[in-house]
Parts: structure tokens; C-alpha cells; sequence
């Protein structure tokens, strides 16, 4: 299965929300924090094998904008677990050619960590194996709020600059797969405007025990789906149009 998604010459956006670090560890009589550590672990094994199955952009949702309703002493831990992984996995990133970007809001962050944020970024611009995207302080609707108050300036509009002011970013590639661990069969506010045309997929395994295997899972069962973008005849990975030209 893996050699099949491999031989394919396009270079797909995999967007996860990786949920099920507090029942994982629950469930085992751990404190949700060892949960949470347990998916940064399961993050570097993703990580390390996104780009050999056929994913050039791969977009972690670590923590929404309505995260910050959760315990105090949770989201301090959440937060320096993001400190930890900026400062202890920006040279891996760089050694295998991943580039970090972290979307959201930096201005609510902790001390240190928006600086932390922009060093990693730099460090890792030139990384070409893999784009991998960091949701923290996150809100797809704030996002496309924050465009249309920017869009308002603007005398002319096209969807791919609407695009670029939601994303931030020129020519990003749209979503072409979404996946959501633990059983939970929702969006919760993930990429709303650049996954208009993704493809879902529900797992009942939570965070921690997202292994390499289900990744592959996920992308075979992706690319045995007919993606028809509201026409009538299916279109192959490697046709489909932007989002911003449907």
C-alpha cells in the first residue's frame, strides 16, 4: 500500500486534529498531561513519515482558540509543551528538511513563545521535504473574519487573494485530506475555508496510537475516493484545481 501511495507524483495537504490525548491517558490511570506528551511523541513519528507517503503539507491542530477554557494548570502544560518542542526539535526539522509555520494568534501566547515561534520558523525556511503547519491559538472563522476586514480595503478580489489573506501564505495548496482521531465525528473549527473540498476521515484510535500504518491507512482510502469538485466526472489528485479557481 505504502509503494502505491509513494509512486504518485502529487504532494497532498493532510490536515489532523490529533484528539484523544486526555482519554488516552485516562483510560490508563495517567494524568492528561502524560497524554498530551505522549502525542508530541506521536507527532515526530508522523512527522518523519509524512513525506514518504506522498505529503508535502501537513497541518497539526495542537490547540484551538477555545482551548483556553480548559483548566489553568492544562494549559500551562500544553503550553510548555509547545516551549519544549520549539526548543528541542527546530535542528531534527532542519536536518530532514521539514519547514515549521505555526498559524493562529501569538499575541495570547506565554512569554517567549511568539519569539520562540518566529526563530523556529527561520531556522527552517528552507526546508523542501515537507511543509509541516502548526495550529495554536487557532480559528478557522477568526481566520476568515480577519480576511474579510482586510478584503474591505481592497477594490478588487479574487479567491485566491482571499485565499492568501486566510492562510497567509501565496499559492498554499488547498486540503486534500482531513483526519480526526478518537472517534469524534466533527471539525471543530479546522481550516473552513482551505479544506471547502477535503476529504474526511474518522478514526476511532486516539492520538498516542497513531502509528505510520494508519497514516497509510487514511491516504489509501483517500485515493480510492472519486473527487468530483461539484462536476460530474471524477477528477485525479493531480488535476484538481485550487480552491481559489473552483
Amino acid at each position: 500500500m505504502q509503494s502505491e501511495i509513494t509512486s504518485r507524483n502529487e504532494k497532498l495537504h493532510v490536515g489532523i486534529i490529533m484528539d484523544g490525548n486526555g482519554r488516552w491517558a485516562t483510560r490508563r490511570g495517567l494524568s492528561r498531561v502524560r497524554g498530551h506528551e505522549a502525542g508530541v511523541e506521536t507527532i515526530r513519528r508522523i512527522v518523519e513519515a509524512a513525506p514518504k507517503q506522498g505529503v508535502g503539507t501537513l497541518t497539526l491542530y495542537a490547540f484551538s482558540t477555545d482551548n483556553w477554557r480548559r483548566p489553568k494548570a492544562e494549559v500551562a502544560a500544553l503550553m510548555a509543551l509547545l516551549r519544549f518542542y520549539l526548543a528541542n526539535e527546530v535542528q531534527s526539522l532542519v536536518r530532514n528538511g521539514v519547514r515549521l509555520t505555526v498559524i493562529g494568534r501569538r499575541d495570547r501566547l506565554p512569554d517567549g513563545i511568539a519569539n520562540a515561534i518566529a526563530r523556529a520558523e527561520e531556522a527552517t525556511a528552507r526546508g523542501g521535504t515537507l511543509h509541516l503547519r502548526i495550529a495554536v491559538d487557532y480559528s478557522a472563522r477568526d481566520a476568515i473574519l480577519n480576511a474579510a476586514v482586510k478584503a474591505a480595503a481592497l477594490t478588487s478580489l479574487t479567491r485566491e487573494a482571499f485565499s492568501q489573506l486566510v492562510t497567509g501564505e501565496a499559492g498554499l495548496r488547498d486540503v486534500d485530506l482531513i483526519i480526526r482521531t478518537s472517534g469524534e465525528k466533527r471539525l471543530s473549527d479546522f481550516l473552513l475555508w482551505e479544506g471547502a473540498y477535503a476529504e474526511l476521515h474518522f478514526t476511532e484510535r486516539m492520538w498516542p496510537e497513531f502509528e505510520a500504518s494508519d497514516l497509510a491507512e487514511a491516504l489509501s482510502a483517500f485515493h480510492n475516493r472519486e473527487r468530483r469538485f461539484g462536476g460530474l466526472q471524477a477528477i485525479l489528485p493531480e488535476e484538481v484545481p485550487a480552491l481559489s479557481r473552483v
